[in-house]
């Protein structure tokens, strides 16, 4: 093995991590653990219920509705996209993990699916009593690491769920203002 080839982890299908960033990302982490990080989004409406995100100084982030919600179909709605971030929180957070603990990752999948009801029409429809937004969510988790139990995977992913920032946020209450 090559020293480059040392220095990152993973084979298959997924594009390789760098070990020592990732240690020092860990090491940094442990060393200021109360540091908070603001993130942000703009969202622009372009017309009907198509939106452009604006993060970083990435390409927009699409978000759209589907025709039975008459949207134009271009891009997942927001709570499509909501299970996507969920997925891929979870996802990043196994793959590190995985690197961390030295294994070699040859498979990663996550399929997802939520229920929700959405009679309500964003509050235009029918507002009777009743949950708004995901009531269940479930994920499974498509994993194979070369020499690793389905046991030890088990473990990683309800160590990956309980560290999951998107996790986090789809299971307790978070602080939330919105104003004009």
């Amino acid at each position: 093995m090559t020293a480059v080839a040392q220095k990152t982890v993973l084979t298959g299908c997924l594009a390789p991590i760098d070990r020592n960033g990732l240690e020092q990302l860990i090491e940094s982490g442990k060393a200021n653990p109360k540091v908070i990080k603001t993130l942000k989004c703009k969202t622009v409406a372009e017309g009907k219920f198509r939106h452009a995100n604006y993060i970083r100084n990435l390409a927009p982030y699409i978000v759209d509705e589907p025709p039975g919600l008459l949207g134009d179909d271009t891009a997942p709605n927001p709570s499509e996209a909501s299970l996507a971030a969920l997925g891929s929180c979870l996802a990043v957070g196994l793959h590190a993990n995985a690197v961390h603990r030295g294994w070699t990752v040859n498979k990663l999948e996550l399929e997802l699916e939520g229920d929700l009801n959405i009679t309500a029409v964003w509050g235009t429809g029918d507002t009777s009593e009743k949950p708004v937004g995901f009531t269940d969510v479930r994920v499974k988790v498509d994993m194979e690491c070369e020499g690793v139990s389905k046991e030890e995977i088990d473990q990683l992913v309800a160590h990956v769920k309980k560290w999951s920032p998107v996790a986090n946020t789809f299971t307790r209450p978070v602080n939330l203002e919105v104003s004009a």
